[in-house]
């Protein structure tokens, strides 16, 4: 049996990602799939994602704002960790025959895929979503699934399965991006990223619009405990205060924050002080001791410690690698 490889899955080493983008494909989703890689690598202090833009033919492509992007073409991609294919409108005169074989070359070598807004319905039309579950744009989901009923359609914000991830339009691959820094480098990171976007990821299985609870509104005393550690990052709460707030005992405080976010509230605390230290490092000129103050440390020396701990640099190193060319 053949093992389908599956980029969602912890790993540490960078991902190699190529982006396969069309013309007439929205703006906003092509920076859905790249952004938050950006983000990810900027608030981890190092490479986790690298991309490459690749396009239909040698022709560059313009987006439905007018953006041109130019790029290597697709038949000249031998190898990536993931292709992402961002694709909006004119799909079917997009799925040439030379571009799907392409795709089912790569396919051939076992590359996984993920697709974005129309991208299901290319990967669709070269046979390769057959048997696997697979969403698109909301819009289109009822087409979808008359037009390709060797599919298993699904109205989910996205789907995963084997080697293949789709989404619907910006939002839903925001949600699988997310997923995806999540499941290879932790749910801390991929929670720092959505905050650097002020970005609340929706629930799995939502996808038409209208008020849709975000998760933690299920789950108040936890929003509140958030709420009053984010408040509170340059003179940090007791954690029995914390839960007192929140009508709690510390020890349901800390069952549910395993439960939910995966961590306990101290080191969740401890994330959120330390990634704010690290904003004050990378987009302010602030003295390092200036910066253990602001994030709630008394000493210096154990600011550096945690510091270090977490990103693996000193807070100097990092300003002087991010000011070389």
């Amino acid at each position: 049996m053949r093992i389908e490889k599956t980029v969602f899955s912890p790993d540490p080493r960078p991902l190699n990602t190529a982006l396969l983008v069309f013309d007439d494909c929205n703006t906003l989703s092509l920076a859905a799939a790249v952004d938050p890689m950006r983000a990810a690598n900027r608030r981890a202090g190092k490479a986790l994602f690298r991309w490459q833009f690749h396009t239909p033919t040698p022709a560059p492509v313009h987006l439905t704002s007018g953006l041109a992007v130019t790029g290597t073409p697709i038949t000249d991609l031998t190898h990536c960790d993931l292709l992402i294919i961002v694709a909006g409108f004119r799909l079917q005169d997009h799925a040439t025959p030379r571009l799907l074989s392409s795709l089912r070359r790569l396919a051939r070598l076992g590359t996984p895929m993920a697709a974005i807004d129309g991208g299901p319905w290319i990967l669709a039309s070269a046979g390769l979503l057959d048997g696997h579950q697979a969403t698109t744009h909301w819009e289109d989901l009822d087409e979808f699934a008359s037009r390709f009923p060797q599919v298993d359609t699904r109205r989910d914000r996205f789907c995963l399965s084997g080697p293949y991830a789709t989404s619907g339009g910006a939002a839903p691959c925001i949600d699988m991006m997310l997923h995806l820094i999540a499941t290879r480098h932790g749910t801390d990171l991929a929670r720092r990223v959505a905050g650097a976007f002020l970005y609340d990821p929706m629930p799995a299985g939502q996808q038409s619009p209208g008020s849709v609870p975000r998760p933690l509104r299920h789950h108040p005393q936890i929003a509140r405990a958030l709420e009053l550690m984010e408040t509170t990052l340059d003179d940090p709460l007791p954690l029995s205060d914390i839960a007192a707030r929140c009508g709690l005992t510390l020890r349901s405080l800390e069952l549910r924050f395993k439960k939910h976010l995966g961590q306990s509230p101290k080191a969740h605390y401890l994330s959120l002080r330390l990634a704010e230290a690290h904003r004050l490092a990378t987009d302010t000129a602030l003295p390092s001791r200036d910066i253990a103050l602001a994030t709630g440390f008394n000493s210096p020396a154990s600011f550096a410690r945690a510091f270090r701990t977490a990103y693996g640099t000193s807070t100097r190193a990092l300003r002087q690698s991010m000011a070389r060319p």
